[in-house]
């Protein structure tokens, strides 16, 4: 085995160490990234020819945690890992999207990403080095890429930042980002925040560069000692020099004329650059030798040099707004009776129809994952069927994409969500969107803010979205930057760069770059007019509802807390969990009890108030001290032959004596009570040993006179 190593340091005593040709040797590329008890196994293979008609890279990345690693057996029925959770595809789209910008864009073979956690520290977050590891495999590979890059974590705790904390560093963090970049350039962002400013992110996003820079440096000098300098030669595309010039002479003048009309509907603008296409189709002779297949390339192409050129030289989008423009927005609340919140959200092309649902603990979302495990309170999901663009798609649930959106939207909204001891609910928001042409999922998030506003959610800020595009020209130096880019911007574009926040600051971004060179002064440039966009949004949202509502929707659960001693959750749950499941029988409610703190909490939802007020006082009784002296209505649970058992208060039983029912001696119990009969009794004592009770009767009736002998 000619096995090589490769260590990373991190500054602080930490390192990372890469690993080679000891496992998985038939694979183009391999590599073992480990650091901590975390080690992740890397992969990559590729075609050596593309397949016949393919014009673009089919690249594919699988993330998948195996249980073993951190000594867990799957649930579920057969006790293997199935198809990839939704933590895995969202790891997985982090990686893809920092590998596809980096490899030449006339490769165009099957290539394939495997990384696989083989075993997990509690305290090494491995998403943070699966980017990494996968750029190992190819850097130890003769694949063609124009690398190395890597991916950090970069999280700001307690005023510092530090590259790939530990899970209990993290939930202190005010920035919590995963960045990807290449020694010259950053290539992907994706990230949450608590309402920071922009010069914050900036200043984030160059120590995270920084601590890259080491690792594409340490990637270079992996690939010297594999002897993989040299790559595979290939030839994936043939052209037509002369037929490309021709075409563009020929074509560029009308297709440039359409890109500057300023059309609005999208779907006119694509009848317009068609009907150009169609017109030149329609004059060649019968029997010609021109390929359709680089006619459409060199279409596309003429298409978006021309949209490219119509905003750098004359400032006009396709659509005609000015660059830092934003398309008409109307908002619309309570637009769904049923639901427990509901908004409809358009701006443009694009519309949201969200709504929110509350639900108690029993509708938490649980996560079983080698990783991570545990239970989801707030979940947002996003859909995003066919006819949203007019085109027809199967129905065959969510894709990685509709995973991804849900996720950013989700991480743009969670740290405005109410602590649950304050709003004890399970919060479900789901954004199905009925039009799009450009960001549905920052439509997602203006459509969450307000839905859950109209649901009653005390959300600490509102929040609001926006996507920003850039089209550069590395010869001229010029470049343009675009608010709320449509969809065939960000197709044409070298950006996209989504930004949401509140008034106060960013909560969430999500960038992917084509383009090498973002330096500083795009970057902030971009993020300040992002920051004039959303406020606009917002305004224009806040228009529609400004605060949450005061109350619930009258059909949602209402909900009550109470805290007790924790030696009185076993009374309120009963054996079997007998006692709690009577109450919620014959009240209606719904109870939760657990123990947080040392101390027992019980959450009790009911959409009914007598429902709630019944289930309140029965657990009220439950946990409540009984008192020597105070007297009590009770029921007759059971006779025995020297007394009766008496239920004085809920869930506790007392002994009514024989000789405590009344003045006059009683022989037996024979016809003196019934079981069920209520009666009216005092508690005399309490045994400190036992601590039974002993209740009398008879001292709440009237003592006969003595009879005189």
């Amino acid at each position: 085995m000619n096995i090589i190593n490769q260590i990373i340091e991190l500054g602080d005593g930490r390192t990372i160490s890469i690993e080679s040709g000891k496992l998985a040797k038939q694979a183009d590329g391999s590599a073992v990234v480990r650091m901590g008890n975390t080690m992740l196994l890397a992969t990559v293979v590729a075609n050596k020819t593309a397949k016949d008609g393919v014009d673009f890279l089919p690249l594919s990345v699988d993330y998948q945690e195996k249980f073993a690693s951190s000594g867990k057996i799957p649930g579920g029925f057969f006790k293997r890992e199935g198809k990839l959770s939704d933590y895995e595809i969202l790891v997985s789209r982090l990686v893809d999207r920092a590998l596809r910008p980096m490899f030449p864009d006339d490769f165009h073979a099957d290539v394939q990403v495997s990384i696989t956690l083989i075993s997990s520290d509690s305290q090494v977050y491995p998403d943070s080095l699966a980017a990494l590891a996968a750029a190992s495999a190819l850097a130890v590979s003769d694949i063609p890429f124009n690398g190395p890059i890597s991916e950090v974590r970069v999280a700001k705790i307690e005023g510092q930042f530090k590259v790939n904390p530990s899970p209990a560093e993290l939930e202190k963090a005010s920035i919590d980002m995963m960045v990807a970049a290449s020694m010259d350039s950053i290539n992907m962002v994706e990230g949450e925040m608590s309402e920071v400013s922009e010069e914050e992110m900036i200043e984030a996003l160059s120590f995270a560069h920084e601590a890259i820079k080491k690792q594409c440096k340490a990637l270079q000098e992996l690939t010297l000692k594999a002897g993989k300098t040299e790559k595979r030669a290939y030839s994936h595309e043939t052209h037509d020099e002369e037929y490309r010039k021709r075409l563009f002479n020929e074509l560029y003048p009308a297709v440039y004329a359409v890109a500057t009309e300023g059309l609005a509907d999208k779907q006119l603008r694509k009848e317009k650059f068609s009907a150009v296409k169609e017109s030149y189709l329609s004059k060649l002779q019968e029997g010609h030798t021109e390929s359709l297949s680089l006619f459409e390339r060199y279409f596309h192409d003429i298409e978006k040099k021309a949209a490219r050129k119509a905003i750098l030289d004359e400032g006009k989008r396709l659509d005609g707004r000015k660059l830092n423009e934003v398309r008409p927005i109307w908002c619309e609340v309570d637009y769904l009776p049923g639901a427990h919140g509901s908004a409809v959200f358009t701006r443009g092309e694009t519309q949201s129809l969200t709504s929110v649902t509350l639900g108690t603990k029993l509708d938490e979302l649980q996560i079983d994952g080698a990783f991570i495990s545990g239970y989801q309170k707030f979940i947002l999901h996003y859909n995003f069927p066919g006819f949203s663009t007019g085109e027809v798609k199967p129905n065959r649930g969510p894709g990685r994409r509709e995973v991804g959106h849900g996720n950013l939207a989700l991480r743009a909204l969670k740290r405005m969500i109410p602590a649950h001891s304050e709003f004890p609910y399970t919060i479900r928001v789901v954004s199905d969107i009925l039009e799009s042409n450009g960001s549905s999922s920052m439509a997602t998030v203006c459509a969450g803010t307000l839905s859950l506003m109209d649901a009653g959610v005390k959300i600490k800020s509102p929040v609001s979205g926006i996507a920003m595009g850039l089209i550069s020209d590395e010869e001229t130096g010029k470049y343009a930057i675009l608010s709320d880019i449509l969809g065939d911007e960000d197709h044409l574009g070298d950006m996209d760069f989504k930004v949401t926040g509140t008034e106060k600051g960013i909560t969430a971004c999500q960038m992917d770059i084509k383009v090498k060179g973002l330096n500083n002064e795009i970057l902030s440039k971009a993020l300040h007019q992002a920051k004039e966009s959303r406020l606009h949004i917002l305004r224009e949202m806040l228009k529609t509802l400004s605060t949450p509502k005061d109350e619930l929707k009258p059909h949602a659960p209402r909900a009550h807390t109470l805290t007790i001693d924790k030696e009185y959750i076993g009374a309120v749950i009963g054996p079997g969990g007998k006692v709690i499941q009577e109450i919620q029988r014959v009240t209606g409610a719904t109870i939760v009890i657990e123990e947080v703190n040392n101390m027992g909490v019980i959450n009790v939802f009911s959409a009914n108030g007598d429902s709630m007020k019944a289930a309140l006082n029965w657990i009220k009784g439950i946990v409540a001290v009984p008192e020597v002296g105070e007297v009590y209505t009770g029921k007759v649970k059971s006779i025995m032959p020297f007394g009766a058992f008496v239920e004085f208060m809920p869930g506790k039983d007392g002994l009514l004596h024989i000789s405590e029912i009344k003045w006059e001696r009683l022989e037996n119990m024979e016809g003196v009570m019934e079981v069920g009969e209520e009666v009216q009794v005092k508690l005399i004592e309490v045994d400190k040993k036992t601590g039974k009770y002993r209740l009398s009767r008879k001292v709440l009736l009237p003592k006969p006179a003595e009879k005189v002998v």
